[in-house]
């Protein structure tokens, strides 16, 4: 089988979703037979037709006021041309996202990204660490799981990067950054399973 390929398509205003994103694509390159592109919003509407050879795609954007942001709102809107010619159907999906705080209706953002992803035919993939799985016992105290945890805020669609009003690359945490990379991964092994 030749190389699966996928592609990370991110916005980053502030440089806490592009760390996100540098890590997805350090786990999906980090899986033999499979080659990472990575890729910002613009450089993707510029090269859409390059994505149709992709076997899967994962999707970055900040939370803003709840929401994704206009620039991935845009990348979403130039991929009209795909929909309804199926061309985008099965390949696998995924997304991630970042905001200044815990929650910050990150839940939002990537909802939107998934029902884009569905909206295309996609087949979504969700996180795979439990929540502070590397700190259990933290579970058993009043403030959790710490920076270094996995998947510290517990998601289950894709992985949430908290940055506060940190400055990268001081943020996203180590936790955060681990949790992006091992999702990177599980979906880079995904795809190599589904178009074994």
């Amino acid at each position: 089988m030749s190389n699966v390929k996928i592609a990370i398509i991110y916005h980053s205003k502030y440089g806490h979703t592009k760390a996100q994103a540098e890590a997805v694509y350090a786990g999906v390159a980090a899986v033999e037979g499979v080659e990472a592109r990575l890729l910002t919003t613009e450089e993707a509407i510029a090269a859409i037709d390059s994505l149709d050879s992709c076997h899967a795609m994962i999707f970055g954007s900040p939370t803003y006021m709840g929401n994704m942001s206009a620039d991935m709102k845009k990348f979403i809107e130039a991929s009209v041309t795909k929909w309804g010619k199926r061309t985008w159907q099965d390949k696998i999906a995924g997304g991630f996202t970042n905001s200044a705080n815990f929650f910050g209706d990150k839940f939002n953002a990537l909802v939107g990204l998934m029902t884009f992803a569905m909206q295309q035919g996609m087949i979504w993939v969700g996180i795979n660490d439990l929540a502070g799985s590397n700190e259990r016992n933290a579970l058993k105290t009043a403030q959790g799981p710490g920076p270094d945890a996995l998947n510290r805020v517990s998601a289950s669609i894709g992985p949430i990067a908290c940055s506060f009003e940190v400055k990268a690359p001081d943020t996203p945490p180590k936790g955060d950054i681990e949790t992006a990379r091992n999702y990177g991964r599980r979906i880079a092994e995904i795809t190599k399973r589904f178009n074994r």
